[in-house]
């Protein structure tokens, strides 16, 4: 499930910062980064595309474009103390500090990759795919040393490090008017709720996590925006909590237990349920329901 809960980059407090597996590189620590910087951060990624070249006419059909995975490399000098005062040892911890931060960790776990560049910090959730330690005589003597390291994201989209929320309750009906009529008539209260909107200030789609709380008996989700809908055949009771993971493509109750066969055939393919850049307006809507019934989605700004 994407993680959507921890802010990425926390200890970060200066420009040019570099916060990795719990390690903060570049100004401020003995980790610095190599004036040539990170390679790969701002750079769109290599695409792949879905175009048809035209058998009777010149050039090809547009497609669908996809981004694939981003690829981020940076040199980073290993500057242990140096001179009266250092501690003992200190360059071999250093490169233990670096080494433990640079493993392959879990095979197929990601990180947050958190980078501030000009007061703004963006993250991805990556893994170690290089990493370069050269042994020379200035390390051995001095305990200094340029290491190489490389990170893929196979998510290359580039997140804000805030999650936002917004949710939603299902419409509550108006009061009406009351007959006979009376002067000044009351024409009631009009019907309120089950609308509302969000907004991907990034400059690409993000995938958003819907979570569907109960009592409800079949809820249904609109984006306007796009069209696009999610709507399951199920009853949640009070509390029950049904979660859909767009980027993922999962629908959940509780940690593990699949509902995705409830899906309705309205409802879009879960991976298609995206905010594109800008406001989303969304409907939220059940057969049945009740006050604290409610659609929340949770999502993270994007860029590529």
């Amino acid at each position: 499930m994407t993680d959507t809960t921890s802010p990425p980059g926390s200890l970060i407090g200066l420009d040019g910062q570099i916060q990795w597996a719990g390690l903060l590189l570049g100004p401020g620590t003995p980790f610095q980064i190599d004036r040539e910087g990170l390679t790969g951060w701002a750079d769109l990624p290599a695409l792949d595309t879905s175009d048809a070249d035209r058998p009777t006419a010149h050039g090809a059909w547009p497609g669908a474009r996809w981004a694939r995975p981003r690829s981020v490399s940076a040199g980073i000098w290993l500057l242990p103390e140096a001179g009266a005062g250092a501690a003992p040892g200190a360059p071999a911890d250093l490169l233990d500090t670096f080494i433990r931060a640079f493993g392959t960790g879990s095979v197929d776990s990601e990180q947050w990759l958190a980078v501030r560049l000009h007061g703004r910090t963006t993250a991805v959730r990556a893994r170690v795919t290089q990493r370069t330690v050269p042994t020379d005589r200035r390390f051995a003597t001095g305990g200094a040393t340029r290491v190489s390291v490389q990170w893929t994201a196979t998510d290359p989209r580039r997140y804000e490090p805030e999650a936002r929320t917004v949710s939603l309750g299902l419409p509550r009906r108006g009061s009406g008017t009351t007959y006979p009529f009376t002067y000044p008539v009351d024409y009631g209260t009009p019907s309120s709720g089950g609308s509302g909107s969000a907004v991907n200030s990034g400059t690409t789609e993000t995938c958003p996590v819907v979570e569907f709380t109960g009592p409800v008996r079949r809820p249904h989700l609109l984006n306007h925006t796009t069209g696009r809908s999610l709507e399951y055949d199920i009853v949640l009771g009070p509390g029950e909590r049904l979660t859909v993971d767009t980027r993922e493509g999962t629908v959940l109750i509780g940690p593990r237990a699949s509902r995705l066969h409830t899906a309705t055939a309205v409802s879009s393919p879960e991976q298609s349920f995206v905010l594109p850049p800008g406001e989303n307006r969304l409907d939220f809507r059940a057969l049945d329901g009740d006050p604290i019934t409610s659609a929340q989605l949770t999502w993270r700004a994007a860029h590529l």
